[in-house]
């Protein structure tokens, strides 16, 4: 089934990527201007923060962020040796660990969410109402939801 793009369609796509883009890059500069690390180090302290048990397995966690293997494994070598995880050996699968996040980590996450969160007013929802934020909630996870 082959469908026509209209140039809506191409301009829509094109203006979604790059917002994302635009806003990813503003955050991130906001970060190293606090001093703080990047975006991803968040994801991967946020994602392992909100499992009730505060840990998470590897595989797990490359689901969650949507980063490749190698640079979740990269990444986690990185959030370790600042003690902000803990590897922890899988008791049910030997081959595999769980990531705890640490109390440093923690810390460093409520750090990170003030510029973060005053990144998502400044940036993104101070151009929009209400309406407009709860519409394109529901836009975005429709094209999330049926990615076929």
């Amino acid at each position: 089934m082959t469908a026509k793009l209209t140039q809506a369609a191409i301009e829509s796509w094109a203006r979604l990527i790059r917002a994302q883009q635009l806003l990813i890059e503003r955050v991130e500069s906001d970060l190293t201007e606090a001093e703080l690390p990047p975006l991803a180090w968040y994801d991967v302290l946020l994602e392992i923060n909100r499992e009730d048990s505060g840990r998470l397995r590897q595989f797990e966690i490359g689901d969650k962020v949507l980063l490749s293997k190698y640079n979740v494994s990269r990444l986690l070598d990185r959030l370790e040796s600042e003690g902000l995880v803990e590897r922890q050996r899988c008791e049910h699968d030997r081959r595999g660990a769980n990531v705890i996040i640490t109390k440093s980590g923690k810390a460093l996450l409520k750090k990170m969410w003030v510029v973060y969160e005053r990144g998502i007013e400044h940036y993104f929802s101070r151009h929009l109402s209400k309406q407009e934020i709860e519409q394109l909630a529901v836009l975005t996870a429709r094209l999330i939801e049926n990615p076929d």
